[in-house]
């Protein structure tokens, strides 16, 4: 999967999920104002999602489902949407995936049925360039900069290089 660049940054306590607005068929840009972040479950989660648009908000509709099930435990919530993803016919068909963080945890979730809760995640990405993920961790290593800032720098870098990333960015910070 490629075209959606979803960075998730977590510093000095903060967590902050950047998209870029851009959308693409093949070779051509569709959109440049998407909106592929949300908060969800009393603005106390994040999510993000890389793929198609449908589908995501599918998920995006499901994944607050769980979350309203199990009164906003994100690992609860993560693993039951995965287990249901994995195991519906429908949803097993649908290809995107989903960053989505709270004020102390980030997981990945993907239609395999994968959870996954990165080991030493400070800079995390959902389908999108070396390039970036390089910018994010190097700022990280070596600027004062928030987690904000950084996260848009990040983004800021990867626009300018990565012809699936536009400038459009929209931005969620808990």
């Amino acid at each position: 999967m490629h075209g959606t660049t979803v960075l998730c940054v977590r510093k000095e306590n903060k967590v902050v999920l950047v998209a870029d607005g851009q959308v693409t068929m093949g070779d051509h840009v569709m959109k440049h104002t998407a909106r592929k972040t949300r908060r969800l479950y009393n603005d106390k989660v994040l999510a993000g999602f890389a793929g198609s648009t449908a589908d995501a908000i599918t998920l995006f509709e499901r994944f607050e489902g769980k979350l309203q099930e199990s009164s906003g435990n994100l690992q609860k919530a993560s693993v039951e949407l995965a287990k249901e993803w994995r195991k519906d016919r429908a949803l097993r068909h649908l290809e995107a995936m989903l960053v989505v963080a709270d004020s102390k945890s980030t997981f990945i979730l993907s239609g395999n049925g994968d959870v996954i809760e990165p080991d030493r995640m400070k800079v995390l990405l959902l389908s999108a360039t070396t390039s970036m993920v390089s910018a994010a961790r190097a700022l990280l290593k070596h600027s004062k900069l928030n987690a904000k800032d950084l996260a848009m720098e990040a983004m800021r870098i990867a626009s300018e290089i990565c012809i699936y990333t536009n400038a459009n960015f929209t931005v969620e910070e808990l």
